[in-house]
Parts: structure tokens; C-alpha cells; sequence
């Protein structure tokens, strides 16, 4: 069992600005490269790959389920191990005053057993996806991957086995309010949701640029008093969807259950999240997987 006390929550609150400064730090001149060297290998390859889950309900190609139901739920089902994190560091930090800092991570596997009580509830697999209901529905966007740093924050040794499944705002969110600044392979390491791509009505299109400005990988500019997506930095959150006053931009996925498949067997080649010998029964599309190899 790691050591984290209650108070451990009040250090990283106080030193979270350190993670936006590191990431913004890449970008000095002169020394930004030592920073970007420095840090390369903890936002890179098996130590950082997550995905953003969108929760918008109208995702052309999919019919009465939203993707987090469909891919947080496998995941929580099959882990060998959950925790809830009792504050959301990143809303503690700037104070949020849209969601409550309760609406914290979940974190999944073996590693997530040594988690401290102090500082994380360990609960059941009905009240992990219960909670992750609950900030879905608050708005929350989920992103799900390998954070090797959670290791650190939560007293983890580093055997590849927790599993981050984030609840994140626009407002708070370290990795959103940082991506601007990541070097290039650190910014790959964001990978949007296979098949998922946007798409703008230039006729309904105002040029409000409300989506231009909230867009945290910047894959939305103005050309001609029009948005213009850009696939190639679209990092699948949906936020710019659920923005536009005008209905203008919509969000698909060309194969659902592709799409599914390919974020687990990621997170699975990266991260030994479930039971060793006695795994948990495999849910629907565990088996529409083993099916389909």
C-alpha cells in the first residue's frame, strides 16, 4: 500500500501550476529544448497514451449508447481493481466553479490496490461505472489511457498495471490547457478515437469563432468568416459540437464498435489492467472482439 495522507492533496494543489509551466517551458527560447528533452520520455511512447472519449449524443453512426457507456464500462468490468480519487487535482488547483472537485479520476488495475484509503475510495465495479456516469452526464469529458505520472502522484510503483480514466473540463483540465505547447511526439501521444472525424456546415456556419477559441489542440481556425477543421490536429473531444450555438459542426464515427476495439487492444498492449488467472466475464463486446479476430 503506497503512502499518500489526506494531506498529500493540498501538496499537489499547491504545486499543480508546475505541470502547465513544464509543458509551456518547451517553448522557451534558448532552453526550451532541454525541457522538451527532459521531459520527452514521461509524454511519450508506454509511459503516456491516452485517448479522449466524446459524449456528445448525436455521433452520427451510433443508435441509443454513448461511447463512454460502451468502452469505460468493458474497461471497469474487466479491471482487477478500482479506486475513485477523492479530488480532482486540476479543478482543486484553478477552483472550479463549473463541476464539483468530487467529479475526480478513476483509476483501474493492481496498481490502483496500492492506492492509499486517504487519498482514493476503493469501491466496487457497480459504484466505479455509477460514477462514471454521473460526470458523463455532468459534461465531463473522459479520457482513458497510460499517464506514467499518476504512478508518482499516487505512490505507485511503475509495473505498468494503473489504468487513468479522467473526467476532464475545458476549464481545468492540465492536458488540455497544455497541449497547445507539446512537442510534436508528445502531442501524438493524443490519439483521437480511430474513424472519428468532424465536420463543419459551411452554410449554417455564423464565423462566431466561439469553437476556434475553445479548441485546446487548435484544430479549428476562421478562413473566409468560416471554421475550417483540421483532422490532422483534431484530438476527437467533441467539445466544438456541443459549442456551436448554430448546429453547425457534427462528429461521426464511421464504425462504433472498430472504433472501441482499437482504443482497448491499445490501452491493453500498454497496460496490465485486469485479473491475472481469473479474469472478469467478458461483456458483450469483449465477445464481439473475440469474434471479429
Amino acid at each position: 500500500m503506497s503512502r499518500r495522507p489526506e494531506w498529500w492533496m493540498n501538496v499537489l494543489k499547491i504545486f499543480w501550476p508546475l505541470t502547465e509551466l513544464s509543458a509551456r517551458a518547451t517553448q522557451w527560447p534558448v532552453v526550451g529544448w532541454l525541457f522538451s528533452r527532459a521531459s520527452l520520455p514521461l509524454f511519450t511512447g508506454r509511459n503516456f497514451n491516452i485517448s479522449y472519449i466524446p459524449i456528445n449524443k448525436t455521433i452520427q453512426g451510433i443508435k441509443n449508447i454513448l461511447i463512454p457507456d460502451m468502452v469505460l464500462e468493458e474497461l471497469i468490468r474487466r479491471s482487477s481493481h478500482r479506486v475513485i480519487i477523492k479530488r480532482c487535482t486540476c479543478r482543486d488547483h484553478h477552483k472550479c466553479k463549473n463541476h464539483p472537485i468530487e467529479n475526480a479520476c478513476i483509476m483501474l488495475g493492481e496498481g490502483a490496490a496500492e492506492i492509499d484509503p486517504r487519498v482514493a475510495r476503493h469501491v466496487s465495479v457497480d459504484e466505479a461505472i455509477s460514477h462514471m456516469k454521473r460526470q458523463v452526464n455532468d459534461g465531463l469529458i473522459p479520457m482513458a489511457g497510460r499517464v506514467r505520472m499518476d504512478d508518482f502522484f499516487w505512490g505507485v510503483r511503475n509495473r505498468d498495471q494503473l489504468l487513468t480514466v479522467c473526467f476532464c473540463c475545458r476549464c481545468c483540465c492540465t492536458v488540455m490547457r497544455s497541449t497547445q505547447y507539446f512537442p510534436q511526439e508528445a502531442n501524438n501521444s493524443i490519439v483521437r478515437l480511430q474513424g472519428l472525424s468532424i465536420n463543419v456546415d459551411s452554410e449554417k456556419c455564423t464565423g462566431c469563432g466561439g469553437c476556434v477559441e475553445d479548441c485546446f489542440a487548435m484544430a479549428i481556425s476562421l478562413i473566409e468568416e468560416k471554421a475550417v477543421h483540421s483532422e490532422e490536429k483534431c484530438k476527437g473531444c467533441g467539445r466544438c459540437v456541443s459549442l456551436c450555438p448554430q448546429n453547425a459542426v457534427s462528429v461521426m464515427v464511421a464504425d462504433v464498435d472498430a472504433a472501441a476495439r482499437e482504443m482497448i487492444s491499445r490501452i491493453e498492449s500498454i497496460i496490465d489492467f485486469e485479473f491475472g488467472s481469473e479474469r472478469n466475464p467478458r461483456s458483450e463486446l469483449s465477445g464481439k472482439r473475440a469474434n471479429t479476430e
